[in-house]
């Protein structure tokens, strides 16, 4: 069977490395990008540790398995009709069997200035502008900023500010500043942090950020950015360092194609009870309208119940519907300290942090091999000198 896939995140490679096991299957990946990309790790690179924890070459997973082929393209358009993707190279490419798992990508709301003002962490070369920026301001001015601002405090906002208090603390001292005054605001809109999570984990995380001395702004909304600052809520806000970790909308590859697919009003794509679009075609991971898309453990979810979907159709069997399952959720609010929730069991602390750092593994080991894996998990806490300069592209 002739298997295509386009999109090399969670969803994607996950569904390739489960689909190759049949060595009578034939999976091309699509791609933009060289490298799997690990986003649980992302805030860690942002504040210093290293690169290798987040980014891993496509080569390393997939070179050893002769029945994937990885085509570095942009996908454009879709033929449906003639079963055929157009690439931004210009080539097209024939499918039989497609699996779309593009990701998502930043949006900003249309607030104005924040695409051209924001920094932001979601690929190495955001990483790398905000990493130069921090250390041309404490190389060059001497000085640290009125405000370092967190726009967002869902997991990836809170993750951020915990881990970037420690990191500028260690720049601070770095560079020989330490009797200057850190200022770190996290804003959100919603009326709390982790608006998602229950008010008890809200609230214990909120006390934790307060006592890493971060300034937790909740209920505010940011309605402008310039070069200076936010408008927030009508007031202004100093700072040349705000970083955008709030919005995310499904890939614009759809809107771009909406005639050939069927989008719910957030935008994903509506899918039947077995992950298709319609026969021959599965849409997993942020791309589906369903419950819970949009975390890296429904992408790997999707991907395994995709691989089985595949294999007994292609034995004219119908496989049970889809079923989307509530995943846990642990965020960490410091190096040792986290909040947990998966149903009814709520934790907080080091327990938590446990959690995450079992968790972690276990996201490594869902694409790479045990000892690739274990060797990754082992050395996520080392710290990259080169974060500590100006950097290099990845």
């Amino acid at each position: 069977m002739n298997i295509t896939i386009v999109g090399s995140g969670f969803g994607g490679v996950k569904a390739a490395l489960l689909l190759a096991k049949n060595k009578k299957n034939n999976i091309t990946i699509i791609t933009n990008n060289s490298d799997f990309q690990y986003y649980p790790g992302l805030y860690r690179v942002a504040t210093g540790y290293t690169r290798k924890q987040v980014w891993v070459p496509l080569t390393e997973i997939f070179d050893h398995i002769n029945n994937v082929t990885v085509v570095t393209d942009t996908i454009l358009a879709i033929d449906k009709t003639q079963r055929r993707l157009l690439g931004e190279s210009g080539l097209g490419y024939d499918y039989e069997t497609l699996i779309m798992a593009l990701g998502a990508v930043t949006t900003y709301f249309g607030i104005p200035g924040l695409d051209q003002f924001a920094y932001g962490i979601k690929s190495a070369s955001e990483i790398k502008r905000l990493h130069d920026k921090l250390h041309s301001e404490f190389m060059v001015g001497g000085k640290l900023d009125a405000h370092y601002v967190i726009v967002g405090a869902g997991p990836t906002g809170i993750e951020l500010s915990a881990a970037l208090m420690n990191y500028l603390k260690d720049l601070r001292k770095h560079y020989k500043l330490t009797d200057q005054k850190l200022e770190i605001d996290l804003i959100e809109a919603a009326p709390r942090v982790l608006p998602k999570m229950s008010e008890a984990t809200s609230a214990k995380a909120t006390k934790r950020l307060q006592k890493l001395g971060i300034n937790v702004q909740v209920g505010k909304a940011v309605e402008s950015a310039t070069a200076e600052g936010l408008m927030v809520s009508g007031q202004p806000l100093e700072s040349s360092t705000v970083i955008w970790t709030s919005g995310v909308a499904n890939n614009p590859f759809y809107k771009a194609n909406e005639a050939s697919f069927s989008l719910a009003k957030n935008g994903k794509v509506v899918v039947d009870d077995y992950l298709r679009l319609e026969k021959d075609i599965y849409v997993i991971g942020d791309n589906a309208a369903t419950a819970y898309s949009g975390l890296a453990q429904t992408a790997v979810r999707d991907a395994v119940y995709v691989a089985h979907a595949i294999t007994e159709f292609s034995k004219h069997r119908t496989p049970a519907p889809y079923s989307a399952k509530l995943p846990p959720v642990v965020v960490p609010v410091d190096e040792a300290w986290a909040v947990f929730e998966w149903r009814s069991i709520r934790l907080s602390g080091g327990l938590a942090s446990l959690i995450r750092l079992a968790a972690d593994f276990v996201g490594y080991s869902d694409i790479l091999p045990f000892g690739h894996a274990l060797k990754i998990w082992r050395n996520r806490r080392m710290k990259d000198t080169a974060y500590y300069g100006p950097t290099e592209a990845n």
